[in-house]
């Protein structure tokens, strides 16, 4: 999954992006300013979210995401790029299409999102010109 940041004022041209993978995360900008960005988004420390579709059934309250997840990737690059004052969205990079029948499942929906990434990824990661592992 990609997240590309851009600045309202700059148009829709992002100004960073950075990929996640179950590897680590790849980061790229055009320039210094956006990587300083980035790395104040995506410092290694847990984020809080109180978001429900993220809680398991039948609790309330805010919820503590470790570094390292796709969830924590998504929470981070919402919540932290409005302090970077930063617009998001993601790009989804998978190939083919996802089909999920709630009756049928045996995974959650967030964690069959998970396992379609990191099945698309399953080969060597191939970075684009001008980003870095982090």
């Amino acid at each position: 999954m990609r997240a590309e940041f851009y600045r309202k004022e700059d148009g829709d041209e992002p100004v960073a992006w950075a990929r996640w993978t179950e590897r680590g995360l790849l980061t790229g900008a055009t320039d210094d300013r956006g990587r300083a960005a980035l790395a104040r988004i995506f410092h290694s420390a847990p984020i809080v979210v109180d978001d429900p579709s993220q809680r398991s059934f039948g609790t309330s309250g805010p919820l503590v995401l470790p570094p390292g997840s796709l969830q924590w990737f998504r929470s981070a690059a919402q919540t932290r790029a409005r302090d970077e004052v930063l617009e998001v969205r993601f790009v989804a990079e998978e190939e083919g299409t996802m089909g999920w029948d709630p009756a049928g499942a045996y995974r959650t929906f967030a964690d069959q999102v998970a396992h379609r990434v990191n099945a698309s990824q399953a080969g060597p990661i191939e970075r684009e010109a001008g980003e870095t592992a982090r």
